[in-house]
């Protein structure tokens, strides 16, 4: 029997599309792989965490590619178990907000999406750590991390559903304070980007680059009721950097300490750190992802 070449491994609870749908993406896949040279296999996720088992097993046995087909957790469950390996992380991002295959600029669209990660070339990207735990996108504290732990109550995915959680969490949401690199401040959000958005094109760090060495430190400092409609705009228009709230600094490494525990998001996942103090750091050129 021929060697397994390429893995792809798919969450049937991601985004709003139906297992049907993606077995037949599957289908797909395994179709178009097969012609071009792959001997390609499938696998349904069962619990979190087993994409990681899965994409750490396919490295051990030397598979060249690995396909993440679901959202942000998704790709984050998979690519940790990549970094620092000759395995190359595909994207096929069919999550809620879908913001590292975004900010790659990858096709929405599944089938173009398995396309261009069976015919593209792996290039090499940075990764993050907070507390020792992998990101690839953004993690954050404050209100980002607050609307991510709603989020994950919510029954159903996509994006109206967070867009009524956002609203909701606003209204009830108070800024906290923090010390930042040894500076206490109170702010509205802290974010920590390796990647420029939090998916659905909400733009954080307009000017992040994923292959530079750095991560962008933003720090949203609270803001009026009448500076919100003018704040949603520039932030999906690409250009809240602009913004006399918002300050972005080039970091290697940030040192956040604030009321333990801390509840963090890591690429839109709600985590709960285990301490006061978060600590960011850059992993360059860590891991090999297809465009």
């Amino acid at each position: 029997m021929a060697q397994t070449s390429l893995l792809a491994i798919v969450n049937p609870l991601s985004g709003t599309a139906s297992v049907r749908e993606k077995q037949q993406w599957v289908d797909f896949l395994k179709k178009d792989a097969e012609e071009a040279g792959f001997v390609p296999e499938a696998v349904f996720t069962e619990s979190p965490g087993h994409a990681t088992e899965l994409a750490k097993a396919a490295a051990r046995q030397g598979i060249g590619r690995v396909l993440a087909i679901g959202g942000d957790g998704t790709v984050n469950e998979t690519a940790r178990a990549l970094l620092r390996t000759q395995t190359a992380l595909g994207i096929v991002p069919v999550g809620s907000g879908n913001g590292l295959g975004r900010h790659l600029g990858l096709p929405l669209r599944p089938k173009q999406a398995i396309g261009r990660a069976l015919k593209g070339r792996p290039v090499v990207i940075d990764s993050g750590t907070i507390n020792g735990l992998p990101f690839f996108c953004t993690t954050g504290l404050g209100f980002d991390a607050y609307v991510a732990h709603e989020f994950a109550r919510q029954a159903t995915r996509g994006l109206p559903t967070y867009i009524r959680t956002s609203l909701a969490a606003y209204r009830r949401y108070r800024p906290a304070e923090y010390e930042v690199e040894g500076e206490k401040q109170r702010l509205f959000s802290l974010t920590v980007a390796n990647a420029g958005q939090f998916g659905n094109n909400a733009w954080i760090a307009p000017k992040a680059n994923v292959s530079d060495g750095l991560l962008d430190l933003c720090c949203m400092k609270p803001f009026p009721m009448q500076a919100v409609l003018m704040l949603g705009y520039q932030l999906f228009n690409r250009t809240l950097d602009r913004s006399s709230y918002l300050s972005i600094l080039p970091r290697t490494r940030v040192v956040v300490k604030g009321q333990g525990p801390l509840p963090v998001h890591i690429d839109g996942e709600p985590v709960v750190l285990e301490s006061d103090t978060a600590r960011v750091e850059v992993v360059p050129s860590s891991l090999l992802v297809i465009l």
